[in-house]
């Protein structure tokens, strides 16, 4: 999963396995999503890594709380523009 259209894909299966119910299947996908963003965040600047450090923080905590409707929103309306803006 290293191309933007790739990571796109996989964060939109990941948000509808989580609107599913399918909360393992897509957490183990959210956490290559995650590991996918993560390099191009290290030469963003100190903002930029605050504000993806904001959406990762909303999206773990809807899943500590198992809210997987608020986790699939966050990725999908969050996450993803937020990603778009990086590429």
């Amino acid at each position: 999963m290293t191309t933007p259209a790739a990571v796109i894909t996989q964060a939109l299966r990941c948000a509808d396995l989580f609107r599913l119910g399918r909360d393992i299947e897509a957490a183990l996908i959210m956490v290559e999503l995650i590991d996918a963003a993560m390099p191009p965040m290290t030469a963003r600047s100190p903002a930029d890594q605050h504000a993806f450090g904001q959406v990762l923080n909303t999206l773990l905590n809807c899943q500590e709380r198992q809210d997987w409707i608020g986790v699939a929103d966050g990725l999908e309306f969050e996450f993803l523009p937020f990603l778009n803006s990086l590429l």
